[in-house]
């Protein structure tokens, strides 16, 4: 049956960001689809959203770590590993942050800091699990895209940068591993009534400016992601590589 081919029961799966808001909704995708799941995140709300989680039967844990630091990236993905029993199958990069300011006053450090959480981090854990998955010859990876991964945006030139990597990059490992076994895509979130966006959201223009060029004529949750999540975790999607996959409400379409 079709639909046995988007079941998850025993994958072992990765979220790295996975207790912000759309990561938090990958995380459930995969828990309710069957999967195992480890969250990394640096988020205060870590251990209660493991624990809710918990409650409910599913088999989650979390590590709580900076990813800035490339040194406990490596060493989470292995207790990742441990935790799990074995090799991770399903990774989901959704770590992300954001900083506002014109483009001829935007600061170094902020550059630093955006490609170092959105690009390099992502980089670093796509290659440590991928060498992993590349020894079973199974994986799939989802990193977490942009509408600025099409699109320049205004006032966060390093956040566009940085999203524009990652579906650079997406495109990059697809074609170094899909014969391997393995499937890397990505997902590009629309306009999210996220705390990362609140400043959008509180923008009486912007927000108009956004909604006028939305089809759907509201912002996207997380619960909007889910269906994808599942999609490209699962063997439906064997022949899917390469690809970044907006969710969007229309928006690119206009």
């Amino acid at each position: 049956m079709i639909l046995d081919s988007f079941g998850l029961c025993g994958r072992r799966a990765l979220v790295v960001g996975g207790a912000g808001d759309l990561g938090f909704a990958a995380t459930s995708a995969l828990l309710e689809a069957g999967a195992r799941v480890v969250v990394v995140d640096i988020d205060s709300d870590l251990e209660d959203k493991v624990s809710q989680m918990r409650a409910k039967g599913y088999d989650i844990h979390g590590i709580r770590l900076d990813i800035a630091d490339r040194n406990l990236i490596k060493s989470s993905v292995l207790e990742a590993k441990n935790i799990l029993g074995g090799g991770i199958e399903i990774l989901i990069n959704s770590a992300g942050i954001q900083r506002r300011a014109s483009s001829e006053i935007f600061s170094e450090d902020d550059w630093d800091a955006i490609l170092n959480i959105n690009l390099t981090a992502a980089f670093i854990y796509c290659q440590q699990v991928g060498r992993m998955m590349i020894e079973s010859g199974y994986g799939k990876i989802i990193n977490i895209a942009s509408m600025q991964s099409f699109l320049g945006g205004i006032t966060i030139p390093a956040y566009a940068a940085s999203k524009g990597g990652i579906a650079q990059l997406t495109k990059a490992l697809s074609n170094d591993w899909s014969s391997m076994g393995l499937n890397i895509n990505a997902i590009a979130p629309g306009y999210m009534d996220t705390r990362l966006n609140a400043a959008l959201i509180k923008d009486p223009t912007r927000n108009s400016e956004a909604l006028s060029r939305i089809p759907k004529k509201r912002w996207g949750i997380g619960d909007d992601l889910k269906g994808a999540i599942v999609f490209l975790s699962s063997s439906a999607s064997d022949y899917v590589c390469g690809a970044i996959i907006p969710v969007d409400g229309g928006y690119l379409a206009r």
